[in-house]
């Protein structure tokens, strides 16, 4: 596909041409295995000498078409389809780093993704720093080790919405001969597109507004093919020298620094863990792909209107978002994504932990929902949900107050969102 396609056409377009006679749609292969007339066949297949499929677990087409047309979008080398969010932001890391490493982080990420490094990965040997995203150049530095492989960040956090600055963290990366990898998700590729500005692995929750409406989990990886693995052979080892699990593929050299990584993600780490996309989600997650870029304005655009009514109401304490002037991070918004951020906005109200429950309750339109960024309107107190079991203080230092409400504003109607929320208001 023609790479100088703007996003509205590649979301149409890019990652499936059908040839004369064939669906226009790309097909949904519900099939776990594939059928050859010879072993020899087959057996191309699995020493990396052909392409072609085997069995779902690994690979499936239906998947790759999907995935390639998130490529085409983030303007990568390669990409693949996970189950989930967590799936793909575990897959990037550990597809380069493992027991005895250590991968630097920025601390406003989604809660999910803060566990896994935190904790289920600290379990598997693996150390992270967690650093503030709005250090000095200097403290982003001091925080990397002589067995730093990664640097791990949010375009825009969930739910805190600091904007990351992706240049900064990409010189601090590249300065210590590792890539940074930023989880998209908020952001999309509609609105900021991290290779631009250094980020060398992109990963996104495709739950979420790539779907667009709650109806399908998924994850994908995404590579943008410009980190040279091979200037650090040392550090990276599992790519470029040969894989013994793998008939002792070299990846770096067979596939070129344009596929290494996703070829030594899915041919490793999708055989042993199997977190894969179903080929019924990567259809359904497709068409959501296809308005994406319509959905995204009109989601910018409520979430602005509302943002706005809320900084001028009085039961209001504070907000965050950055497309209102005088958000911390506006400027740094404009910068990395000047047509908009997202649909989430971050407030409190006084009264604190008490006033945001009250409030929620008689939300009408708004639904109390986990979940973030789709059609429909959602809102949540993390607090009393999803952070429940942190205390007030450790709520303050993951940046998820007790008094924080996230709104994720929907394709609905501005004004109606605002007059669900004003009268909510009134009751508080």
């Amino acid at each position: 596909m023609d790479s100088k396609l703007r996003p509205e056409t590649l979301c149409i377009q890019a990652g499936y041409t059908p040839k004369n006679g064939e669906p226009r749609q790309i097909p949904i292969v519900q099939s776990t295995t594939f059928k050859y007339d010879t072993s020899e066949d087959m057996g191309k297949l699995f020493d990396l000498e052909a392409e072609g499929y085997f069995y779902s677990r690994l690979a499936n087409p239906t998947c790759d078409a999907v995935a390639a047309k998130i490529c085409a979008l983030e303007g990568g080398t390669a990409a693949m389809l996970t189950g989930s969010g967590q799936a793909a932001n575990f897959m990037a890391v550990f597809n380069i780093a493992g027991c005895g490493d250590h991968i630097v982080a920025s601390s406003a990420i989604y809660g999910g993704s803060f566990n896994l490094f935190s904790v289920t990965m600290k379990k598997m040997g693996l150390e992270t720093t967690f650093i503030d995203p709005d250090c000095t150049e200097e403290e982003l530095n001091a925080a990397f080790r002589p067995n730093t492989k990664a640097v791990f960040g949010e375009t825009i956090a969930n739910p805190a919405l600091t904007v990351l600055d992706i240049a900064k963290f990409a010189r601090a990366a590249h300065a210590h001969g590792v890539p940074l990898i930023v989880d998209n998700t908020f952001a999309t590729p509609i609105n900021c597109r991290p290779f631009q500005w250094g980020a060398d692995i992109v990963t996104h929750s495709t739950t979420k507004y790539m779907d667009g409406h709650a109806s399908a989990l998924g994850g994908a990886i995404v590579d943008s093919g410009k980190f040279d693995w091979t200037a650090y052979p040392d550090k990276f080892p599992g790519l470029c020298t040969p894989d013994d699990s793998y008939h002792g593929v070299t990846y770096t050299q067979r596939f070129g620094l344009g596929g290494a990584f996703i070829t030594k993600c899915t041919a490793q780490l999708m055989r042993d863990f199997g977190c894969v996309q179903s080929p019924q989600n990567a259809f359904l997650l497709n068409l959501g792909l296809e308005s994406l870029p319509f959905r995204m304005k009109q989601h910018c655009a409520n979430a602005q209107a509302v943002a706005e009514f809320l900084q001028g109401h009085e039961k209001v304490k504070w907000v965050k978002f950055a497309g209102l002037k005088g958000d911390k991070y506006y400027d740094l918004a404009h910068k990395y994504m000047p047509n908009g951020t997202c649909g989430v906005i971050s407030f409190g109200l006084y009264g604190g932990r008490k006033a945001a429950e009250t409030f929620m309750k008689h939300l009408k339109l708004g639904a109390i929902e986990t979940h973030v960024a789709d059609s429909h309107t959602c809102c949540l107190h993390p607090a009393s949900s999803t952070h429940r079991q942190m205390s007030d203080a450790e709520l303050d230092a993951a940046g998820v107050g007790a008094d924080l409400i996230r709104l994720s504003c929907g394709l609905e109607n501005a004004q109606d969102l605002i007059e669900d929320i004003a009268q909510a208001l009134e009751n508080v």
